[in-house]
């Protein structure tokens, strides 16, 4: 988005509809594909000083793996910000431009849910076959012992073999 207009004018104010250019959400542990998007609502004001006023909202939906069973769950994301920022402060601001995509993403960041379930009864994965247990069970021996005592575990079948 250009910034030019607001830029060159203490006091100018714009207000745009900016339509989202990603179709992803790359992190750490991967990417989040965004199934639905609304255009990005934005509002610059310039303060003087070399100092912006930035304040918008976008909503999304993205897919995220559940927590427990790792099925994609449609998640969505009301991301709004609203803040002050000085000139090249940010790596959304380049010169006159700013890069409404990495701005929305950056935002992204800061409302992404700690935990997703695809429902709050989920049995997850069978920790031996990986057999989605939401889908039916399995064949394999079920312990529920608490899996930090894997190793005493361990032992005790080792004396069983002697």
């Amino acid at each position: 988005m250009d910034l030019t207009e607001v830029i060159l004018t203490e006091g100018k104010v714009i207000q745009r509809e900016v339509e989202l250019g990603i179709d992803f959400f790359s992190y750490k542990f991967g990417d989040f594909k965004i199934s639905r998007k609304s255009p990005v609502s934005i509002r610059i004001e310039n303060m003087g000083d070399r100092k912006l006023v930035l304040e918008g909202t976008v909503d999304v939906e993205v897919l995220i793996p559940c927590a427990r069973c790792l099925e994609l769950v449609a998640t969505g994301l009301h991301i709004q910000f609203d803040y002050e920022t000085e000139l090249d402060e940010k790596d959304y601001i380049d010169g006159y431009n700013l890069d409404v995509d990495q701005l929305v993403h950056d935002e992204a960041l800061l409302c992404w849910p700690e935990r997703i379930l695809c429902r709050e009864d989920c049995k997850g994965l069978c920790s031996t076959c990986g057999q989605n247990l939401n889908n039916g069970s399995c064949d394999c021996k079920r312990t529920d012992l608490d899996p930090r005592m894997a190793k005493i575990l361990d032992i005790f079948s080792n004396f069983k073999e002697v």
